[in-house]
């Protein structure tokens, strides 16, 4: 059964021969545009003076639903963003790969999950992904109002596909913005992320 989830989803364990660019921790994020689901172009640079969450996203992938299933990922979302929080999912799963689907499909599934997040971006080229060197689904990054990448990493600390781990898991997404939020340094700034690997184009 593992084997058969990991061929399934790619879970990541390695980055040795991605290729992927690395956004580090303290160095301003680099600036994107894409199309939301719908149509419209959204930019990073449109959100200067807020919090950012980035949340690397593949509706298919088993650890992604894990998050979904279990509301966990919807609740973030939905704490964060009334607090002024812009919460970006980014799918950059390449076309015919898991995960890529038409933007009006992928706001059925939004619709169903009953997300909150702020936009659901197209990426599928993965140029956006590979800027930030986006390894899993999910991969979460935290933005603050100056620019500056504060986190980078898993969402928790439960390396699972079980939606019963998030009740007693170490949220390192709200414990970053909680603690940014209100002036204190965040404590974890880097995690190794966990989840399939991104789907990128070949290209």
């Amino acid at each position: 059964m593992i084997a058969k989830l990991l061929l399934t989803c790619g879970l990541f364990v390695a980055v040795t021969g991605l290729g992927l660019a690395e956004t580090e921790i303290g160095n301003p994020a680099p600036n994107f545009t894409l199309p939301d689901t719908n149509g419209k172009k959204v930019s990073l640079a449109n959100f200067k003076g807020k919090y950012v969450v980035l949340e690397w996203y593949n509706p298919d992938c088993p650890f992604v639903g894990k998050h979904y299933r279990s509301s966990n990922m919807q609740e973030l979302q939905k704490e964060f963003t009334s607090q002024g929080v812009v919460w970006i999912s980014i799918d950059s799963s390449a076309p015919g790969a898991q995960g890529n689907y038409p933007p009006e499909k992928l706001n059925q599934i939004s619709a169903h999950d009953g997300a909150s997040r702020t936009a659901l971006l197209l990426d599928p080229e993965g140029k956006i992904g590979r800027l930030y060197g986006a390894k899993t689904t999910p991969d979460m990054y935290i933005i603050n109002p100056g620019g500056i990448l504060v986190y980078k990493g898993a969402i928790d600390n439960k390396r699972s596909t079980d939606p019963a781990d998030v009740k007693t898991a170490t949220n390192y997404v709200k414990l970053a913005l909680q603690q940014a939020m209100t002036g204190k340094p965040v404590a974890t700034t880097a995690t190794r992320p966990y989840g399939c690997s991104v789907k990128y184009s070949s290209n």
